[in-house]
């Protein structure tokens, strides 16, 4: 295993996004929240913090030190917590009032260009593309400067891809139930092709991982790789998928609803004419 590293830096930058959360919250929120509005939710308190968590598992000790130098498997689990995890979570745990606050009209006016499905969804999947390259994955290994340049172009278009499904602004562009299932399940499709050569190669691709100081729980190079690409399809898929589920089952509800709501109308109908 690595020596033990504080990354003492990426507990400063939880402790600075908590503080700015608590200070928006006590701060802005009074005056900012619609009056009969919450300033912000339980859940919204928890979902935030989780994403802060997730954030702090995945770039500090041990996961980001064998995620660098180790095992490529561990990188790409690192990948999937900073894409797939931590966004979700963070835009959950953001009252409207708040975003609206911190993007201010001009970010609103940016934001509602780079949030576009298409554009989000091209934008994202770019970036995986991009950071899938072998000649970019081993600069990332060696240069630290340039892997937070990576973590953080992943993460803001993390953030572009999550928000046509999950932005609590009604300024931005946000799908409804059934063309939101069918984003996340063509999103869900894409990354079956650098995930196939992962998979299935002969060959290991990411040269800075072929020759590490130690054999983390003894795993060969081409099965760290193998490894890599089932968590990228599988377990990418089951988070998305997840989301689908229960985009479909809050879908069903509401069409139940609005039929109960036709019938019970028809049935008023019915008596008022009866009545005549």
């Amino acid at each position: 295993m690595p020596r033990w590293n504080a990354h003492a830096e990426v507990w400063l930058l939880a402790l600075i996004l908590a503080s700015c959360y608590v200070w928006l919250i006590r701060k802005v929120g009074p005056r900012a929240a619609h009056p009969i509005e919450r300033v912000v939710t339980r859940r919204q308190v928890a979902s935030f913090s989780t994403g802060l968590l997730v954030l702090l598992v995945a770039t500090t000790y041990p996961i980001h030190d064998i995620a660098e130098h180790y095992l490529f498997s561990v990188h790409m689990f690192q990948h999937l917590l900073l894409s797939l995890v931590f966004p979700p979570l963070i835009l959950c745990g953001m009252p409207a009032w708040m975003l609206r606050y911190i993007l201010k009209p001009q970010g609103i006016r940016v934001a509602q260009v780079l949030t576009k499905p298409i554009i989000a969804l091209a934008a994202f999947n770019t970036v995986i593309a991009v950071t899938h390259i072998p000649n970019v994955v081993n600069m990332s290994t060696h240069n630290e400067g340039f892997h937070f340049g990576m973590h953080l172009l992943l993460v803001g278009t993390s953030f572009m891809m999550w928000s046509p499904v999950l932005t609590p602004l009604i300024e931005l562009p946000k799908l409804s139930y059934p063309p939101r299932m069918m984003y996340l399940f063509v999103q869900s499709l894409v990354p079956t092709v650098p995930a196939s050569f992962l998979t299935f190669g002969h060959t290991v691709l990411y040269k800075a991982y072929l020759h590490t100081p130690t054999r983390l729980f003894g795993l060969s190079p081409l099965t760290d790789q193998l490894i890599s690409g089932l968590e990228m399809k599988l377990l990418g898929t089951a988070i998305l998928w997840g989301f689908i589920g229960v985009y479909f089952f809050r879908w069903a509800n509401v069409e139940e609803r609005e039929n109960i709501d036709v019938l019970e109308w028809s049935r008023l109908d019915t008596l008022e004419a009866s009545k005549r």
